[in-house]
Order: C-alpha cells, then structure tokens, then sequence
C-alpha cells in the first residue's frame, strides 16, 4: 500500500526515536516524550492539510520542521572560483553622486559565514571612478544599530563600534566642512552628506575609501568596510598599458569570533587574530590570462594590520605607480612589500600555459605576517604578442630640493607592553607618538599654508615596524635609516622599521587649511593612541 507521502517525516522520525537511547535523546536536548508529541502534531497538520483540499489550514497551521532546527545553507565554493570585481559607479557630468549605505550583512567567504558590518552589503565596497576636476558626492546612510556602550574616559580604548564615517585615502581635497573631514561623527539610524572637490591637477591612480571614526574604525575596517577610488587618465598616452586589461586586487585580512563576527576588540588585537587572506572578498581566486598577455593590476592592502610581502610564480611584478602617483621609471621587482594602506600599479606579462601561485611571502614586520596563497594565475588559451613599455611619462609631482625647505620636524614613534608580552591583555599596552596619546582637543602640529618642510620619523619600538600615513598632502621619501635614497619616491603611507628605524620624508603643505590626521596604519596601534592632529592654517 503507497505510503501517504505527508507522513513519511512523521514516520521517519518516530522510527528515529526509537533507534535512540534515552541518554542520546537527552544529550541532544529533546526528550522522547517531546519528539513523539511533535511528530504527532505534525502528522495531525498533514491530516488538516488533506481536508483543506491541498490548502493549508485557516487554524492552527504548525510548521513543524523534521530539522530539529538545523538550517541547511546553500554551500559556496570555498575557493578557486573566477576572480570577481566589485561593482564600479562611474561619475556623470563631472559628478559621481552614488549612496553608501553602512550595514550588518552576511557574507560568504573561504567556506565561512560572516555577518559584519559593510558597504552595500558586500566586501569590498564599490569601486568609485572618476576624473580630476570633478566632485564626490556621497549620501551616506548609517543603519548600524546604536551603540550600546558610552563613551569611555580614555577614548583610546575601542569603543562604539557603530559610529562611522568617509576618508578619501590618499587624496589631496579639503579635509574640512563636509569634505574628506575624519573628525565627523556619524552615528546609526541616521544619514549624512559627503561632498569632496578633487582638483583640476590631482594625481591620477589608485586611491580607496574607508571609515575613519577613532574606536571604532579598526572593527569596520576589519569587516571590510573598505572601496577602490581611481581617478582615471594616468598612462592614458602609454600604449601598452591603455591597451592592457585592468584590473583591481583589494587584499583584505579575514578574521572574525566564533559566531563568524567581529563584536570584541579582542578579536583583532592577537598579531595572530588573522584567520586567512583574500582578495576581493574571496579565497584564492583564479585570475585568467592568456600567454605573452599584459594586464595591469591594481593593488591595494586594505588589511587592517599587517604587511604583505608578495610574489608570482616565474614571473616579474613591473611597478609603475606606488600610492596612486606614476613612476617615471618602470621597476621590475621579484617580490613587494605592500603594507596596510599602500597602493602598487603593476603590469604583469604572462609567461608560458600553466598555473602560478601568486604568494604572501613570509615577512618579519616584528611578528610574523600572515602569509599564503592568494590568488592562481592560470595562463592558457591562444598566445597574444603583448609588450612592456620601453618607458614611462615625466611623473606628475616635482621633487623637492633641499633649497625649498621652511622647516624640520621629528617625531618619534614608541610603544609600552607587558613584560611577558604573549600572556598580556590588549588593555597592557599603549601605543604613543611623541610619548602622548591621541587626544582630538590638542592640535599637536601647526603648519603654515604653502610651507615646505622636512620630517623625520623615528620608531623606538622594540617589537614592531609601523606604518606611517598623514592626511591630505602627498610627501616625498629621500632616505631610510640613514640611507638616501638613488630616486626619491612620493609615497603616502611608509614603513618605519622597529628598534630606531627612521624615515625622512619632504612635503609642500598647499591648497588646503584645516585639521587632519597622521597615524599608524597598522588600526591596531591608530585605534590605540597611535596618531595626532596637523593644523595647516593661513597666515
């Protein structure tokens, strides 16, 4: 006799009841009585199913799911599927005006679900394009839950993990008013306006975007609240880079609790916390090419914490801009050092059919950086007869002699920890600049508009290299510990090495007065004292 298909879940588990000891039933929180009683109640639902005449019932409906609770939830690829690029918003008429929505959302990746903060719902955000001259406007909606913690008394200890709002990494725009402003609070259920004019003479390269509201920045950006900016027309008249195949590369570190969230800071403090590496929001990816091809890669470490030391397979990594600014001169490099924050342009020649690794190296950056394989190159199909260019345009940015010079400066970066420093809790440790702690009521350097200066930046700390970035203006790196450099490089965010490594640095102070940032780039140590205020002012 054909078994009614409505009870075939009601019999199974009845059959799977009595199966069970007494001790396992318990053991997995349901008692025997509980289960028969449910199976019951849902063969009795089957029955009401059938009178309804296929409807359900109007009374007294029961979902009862044979799970036991146990949601099935459709499996993604862990890895190596096809590279994926973020969404890009284009600017119209001179203007980009798009809307960031700032969220909770869940997300796959490397076989783990997250539910983090992020852009749109998706890591990493969109990418922004657009040209010099034209205008940002951003709508920003901020639909994080409050916060559910006041504000501390030492506001260098993480805290209010909802506030948020917009830098423009790298960009030389007004840090004021409504513009690339990071002194903006902008708090949950609540929307905000960004507006930012890049200028007619802006660099053109690769840029990002994240937040970056002190206590709470480190988590958002640890999520994956991070975007690409390029401002497009760099290398527009350089054949073989116009002619090559873009594409965009964001390195994220991974990492998150137990229940696949970020909600402690003692979730990121641990310099082992990183789980794994991605790249666009997925673990070790495919990027296809074909053999003799040239693509131009985009590279940007939006890690919240540390360096990357990376390398392909049987194959040149040729840089051709460093921070968004081009080179003058195309470097054929083996491995790069690529710390969080930096950006590197490279154009990469594909070799012979087959399947490169494109590796995190190891690297010592005081602990051990997190290291692995990022993404396969997997070269086939048809060869192509691509070349490298032969050589580059006159960068944009004139180097600064020392005859320009109107001032020097020193800061020192330092550190304090725990005497048995594996054992110690993120509280024990403090991270400092000029022996202080960040404090957003003090102005710690004022600079005149138009001023020319020289910096020195000097870090003592026994155990780590750090990462030194400063808003709004570009600077150009002339030695490092001691050492000057062949060919000056303009950077906007430089390693400086542990136990009294130092980085000289000249810069011009022009365009734009306001109050603005400097920091390590490593969140950690920012989120934790390490960064102070610059006030350019007009006299």
């Amino acid at each position: 006799m054909p078994q009614d298909p409505n009870d075939f879940n009601v019999f199974s588990m009845a059959t799977n009841a009595r199966n069970l000891s007494r001790r396992q039933l318990l053991d997995g929180g349901i008692g025997l009585g509980a289960l028969l009683l449910t199976a019951g109640a849902a063969k009795a639902a089957g029955h009401a199913h059938h009178s309804a005449h296929g409807q359900h019932a109007q009374h007294g409906h029961m979902d009862m799911s044979p799970t036991l609770g146990i949601v099935q939830d459709k499996r993604v690829p862990a890895m190596d599927q096809p590279l994926l690029e973020p969404e890009v918003r284009r600017s119209v008429n001179g203007v980009l005006n798009t809307t960031l929505r700032v969220a909770y959302a869940y997300r796959y990746i490397g076989g783990v679900k997250l539910y983090v903060r992020s852009y749109e719902g998706v890591s990493p955000g969109p990418t922004l394009r657009m040209k010099p001259g034209e205008t940002l406007r951003i709508k920003l909606i901020n639909d994080l839950p409050p916060n559910r913690d006041p504000m501390p008394a030492d506001i260098s200890r993480p805290h209010q993990f909802n506030n948020t709002n917009f830098h423009f990494h790298g960009s030389h725009v007004s840090p004021s008013g409504i513009a690339d402003n990071v002194m903006r609070t902008m708090a949950p259920g609540n929307s905000y306006n960004v507006e930012i004019k890049v200028p007619e003479d802006h660099t053109k390269g690769t840029y990002w975007y994240h937040p970056h509201h002190h206590g709470s920045a480190d988590v958002q950006m640890s999520s994956g609240m991070v975007g690409a900016i390029v401002v497009e027309g760099d290398f527009a008249n350089v054949p073989e880079i116009a002619e090559a195949q873009e594409r965009l590369l964001v390195l994220t570190q991974v990492v998150f609790d137990a229940n696949g969230m970020i909600e402690n800071f003692e979730t990121l403090f641990p310099e082992t916390a990183t789980r794994f590496l991605a790249i666009n929001g997925q673990r070790r990816p495919m990027i296809s090419m074909r053999p003799g091809e040239v693509q131009r890669w985009r590279i940007l470490n939006a890690g919240y914490q540390d360096d990357m030391l990376l390398e392909l397979d049987k194959h040149d990594l040729n840089a051709i801009a460093y921070d968004g600014i081009q080179l003058g001169v195309m470097e054929p490099l083996k491995q790069i050092l690529i710390a969080p924050g930096q950006r590197v342009d490279i154009l990469v020649r594909a070799g012979v059919a087959g399947t490169y690794a494109l590796n995190a190296a190891p690297y010592d950056q005081g602990h051990p950086s997190p290291t692995g394989t990022l993404a396969r190159v997997v070269v086939a199909g048809a060869p192509m007869n691509m070349t490298l260019p032969r050589a580059l345009p006159t960068p944009p940015l004139k180097s600064i002699k020392a005859s320009e010079i109107t001032n020097r400066r020193t800061l020192v970066f330092s550190a304090t920890a725990p005497e048995a420093d594996a054992a110690g809790h993120w509280q024990e440790f403090g991270f400092f600049i000029d022996g202080k702690k960040f404090d957003p009521r003090r102005i710690d350097h004022r600079v005149k508009l138009g001023a020319v200066e020289e910096w020195k930046i000097v870090n003592t700390h026994e155990h780590d290299d750090h990462v030194f970035h400063i808003h709004t203006n570009p600077f150009e790196v002339v030695s490092i510990n001691g050492k000057p450099l062949a060919v000056p490089q303009w950077r906007d965010t430089v390693i400086v090495e542990r136990k009294g490594g130092e980085v000289v640095f000249r810069s011009r102070f022009l365009d734009f007065t306001g109050i603005f940032m400097l920091h390590c780039h490593m969140m950690n140590h920012e989120e934790m004292g390490m960064m102070q205020t610059v006030e350019v002012y007009k006299p």
